[in-house]
């Protein structure tokens, strides 16, 4: 047994030198690989070996193999899809995670997960500025945040009508209204159709040119019908970071008895900030948030975070109880199982417990004001050039165009191609843009300057 503990230090020894190796090559290489789909089903791929082959092996060809096809996501100069990277206490944690191996659905199942996972909910509803006594639940991203509250949201505003859906479903129950902006994400279509809201039921708002949902219009859609109805809300519109003004929306909530759910993927973390916190005012007077710490807290994967203002909601929406189980009674420690959808699950409180202690208040404020910081710059700079900013850069989420679509699409590619850097194209308002995303933790003002010298000489080619 010693002979194989020894062998195990080794392995993990091992690894740690090609994790080190990794990143140490992230200022490099190209930050999107340049290896096709083909190339890398040949060299992952083949027939399931016949019988056991050493760990080391099988990880030292893991290595070899996958390494052309892996993206750049934790270097500095990854701006594609709101992604951050990872911080290194919560990388360190996250690796202590899968050696602890603990299932966080019971306290019995993992105490400290629990306690930790407890500890981590204070600390976010304070830094976030939620209600004190809202619950929360660790999932696995926004999208499972989005299913987790508005699973709540369900729950309640069918209670409110008279139905218990969890003991009668949804059939025959009184229909549930959901008001929502025109631009909102769609995981929010997704989280409402998993949880058998259909399409049909959505009702979308107007947005105003900054893409804000106009609470106006909310106010008067919510008069002309009564009944159990939710209005999400967003705060950080994926394509311009926009916030929809969340007093007014509030208001409009409160005077129709209506369910508010904030999306606030990344953009609540303009809470943690006082020079960015009036972005987010009215966020407190929600019923329920969803956001993620994979984006502007910088963890690992997968770790998204929902929030209810309604406990009781919540749980009900989600608790379980089996005889075979080992559950705490009311008022004793917490099983996470009765605020989350999964049952079986990695404790993803270390991850954050490491970032949140390593950076403090201090720390995640100035993350998240250094990449705004570097947002304004990137758009500064690229207008100053010739290039057509179309959004209001008033968060991390910039908008660029170099004149018709083609053009733009084509510079995008020339940029991609370039593996300098990496951002992701989107539509919006009917015209093709590059999307900057700046929520990495290590990207420096060279990394913005290397960028933004690629994108010109693309431009200009």
């Amino acid at each position: 047994m010693e002979e194989e503990r020894q062998q195990q230090r080794e392995l993990l020894r091992a690894v740690a030198e090609h994790a080190a190796a990794y990143l140490g090559s992230l200022d490099s290489r190209p930050v999107f690989p340049r290896v096709g789909v083909d190339e890398l089903r040949a060299r992952l791929g083949g027939p399931l070996p016949e019988g056991p082959q050493e760990p080391k092996e099988v990880i030292d060809a893991l290595v070899a193999a996958a390494d052309p096809g892996i993206v750049s996501i934790p270097g500095g100069r990854y701006f594609g899809f709101v992604i951050g990277g990872s911080v290194p206490a919560a990388l360190a944690a996250d690796w202590l995670t899968s050696t602890w191996d603990q299932n966080a659905g019971l306290y019995a199942a993992g105490p400290s997960a629990s306690v930790v996972e407890e500890v981590c909910l204070g600390w976010l509803r304070d830094l976030l500025g939620l209600p004190g006594h809202a619950s929360g639940a660790f999932v696995t991203g926004c999208q499972m945040a989005h299913v987790t509250a508005l699973a709540a949201a369900r729950w309640e505003v069918l209670r409110r009508a008279g139905w218990d859906v969890n003991a009668r479903g949804l059939a025959g129950a009184p229909p549930v209204r959901v008001l929502t902006g025109d631009l909102r994400h769609v995981t929010v279509d997704r989280a409402l159709r998993l949880l058998g809201v259909g399409a049909d039921a959505i009702e979308s708002v107007p947005t105003d040119e900054a893409a804000r949902m106009r609470p106006d219009l909310l106010a008067d859609a919510l008069a002309a019908k009564a009944g159990p109805t939710i209005v999400c809300a967003q705060a950080g519109e994926v394509n311009t970071g926009a916030f929809d003004p969340l007093d007014p929306v509030a208001d409009a909530c409160a005077e129709a008895g209506a369910w508010l759910h904030v999306d606030g993927a990344f953009g609540l973390w303009a809470a943690a900030t006082p020079g960015l916190r009036h972005l987010v005012a009215g966020a407190e007077r929600a019923d329920s948030w969803a956001t993620d710490a994979h984006k502007w807290l910088n963890v690992p994967y997968d770790s998204g975070i929902a929030f209810c203002a309604h406990p009781e909601a919540h749980r009900a929406a989600m608790s379980v109880h089996a005889s075979y189980l080992v559950q705490a009674d009311d008022g004793g420690p917490r099983d996470e199982v009765d605020w989350t959808p999964e049952f079986s699950r990695r404790a993803r409180g270390f991850p954050i417990y490491a970032a949140l202690r390593s950076l403090g208040r201090s720390g995640v404020a100035a993350l998240v004001e250094r990449c705004c910081a570097h947002a304004r710059g990137f758009a500064d700079r690229l207008a100053a050039d010739g290039a057509e900013i179309l959004n209001d850069v008033v968060l991390n989420q910039v908008l660029v165009s170099f004149g018709d679509d083609a053009r733009t699409d084509a510079v995008l590619a020339a940029v991609r191609d370039g593996g300098t850097c990496f951002m992701s194209g989107t539509t919006f308002r009917g015209r093709r843009a590059m999307r900057i995303s700046v929520s990495n933790w290590q990207t420096t003002e060279a990394d913005v300057d290397a960028s933004v010298a690629a994108i010109l000489a693309a431009a200009r080619r």
